[in-house]
């Protein structure tokens, strides 16, 4: 069975991507990085997000990242769904930062629930195929817009939306060109999804 391990974030100033994701989230082993200068503009296809338990933890990670050198997308707000803002990494990487929660229960810290890796796909309902024929149980499914598949035994959850969608979710255009610079490390065998998205074994990630 197919399962995220890691993911890793190529970025073309490593030590600076370093630097921004030790403050600003601190997120440990499980999202690495990697330097590459692999041609990529615009929209990249993926976002990461962070599910936290309450609005304050938002504010908290959103103010990090922005402190950190991050660029504001869509700034920290309530909706009908919770509270929630997106920025951009230095390295290009869009964060989103989120809770289902509209009122705080506690002190605000920066602590999550979930890491989510958000692939924006060009057919929602192939990719979804794609992914169960290698072995990935579906949680939840809205036809062809949006599909999140089954917590596995590693940190990061994944869930597949139409490239439109997401980048409208994100607040930016659609538009992109290039590499993704994502590597998704996994337990399985490497291979390369519909859209793209390279998986590869975790040992070949770590030795790169």
């Amino acid at each position: 069975m197919t399962s995220i391990e890691s993911i890793t974030l190529e970025a073309s100033d490593l030590d600076a991507a370093d630097r921004f994701y030790a403050t600003a989230f601190g997120l440990g082993s499980q999202v690495l990085l990697r330097a590459s200068d692999a041609p990529t503009s615009g929209f990249r296809g993926f976002t990461m997000s962070l599910t936290v338990a309450q609005p304050g933890n938002v504010n908290a990670f959103i103010d990090a990242a922005l402190d950190a050198g991050a660029t504001a997308i869509k700034p920290a707000a309530k909706s009908f769904w919770g509270y929630g803002g997106t920025v951009q990494a230095p390295d290009g990487t869009i964060w989103k930062v989120a809770t289902s929660k509209k009122k705080d229960t506690g002190p605000a810290a920066r602590e999550y629930d979930d890491i989510v890796l958000l692939l924006g796909v060009a057919d929602v309902a192939a990719t979804k195929r794609f992914y169960v024929d290698r072995g990935l149980a579906v949680a939840k499914s809205y036809g062809r817009k949006y599909v999140e598949f089954a917590p596995s035994s590693g940190p990061v959850k994944l869930a597949l939306y139409g490239r439109k969608a997401l980048a409208k979710d994100a607040g930016v255009s659609p538009d992109g060109t290039g590499s993704h610079r994502l590597v998704i490390g996994t337990d399985a065998q490497s291979f390369t999804d519909p859209d793209g998205f390279a998986w590869e074994t975790t040992s070949e990630t770590a030795s790169l």
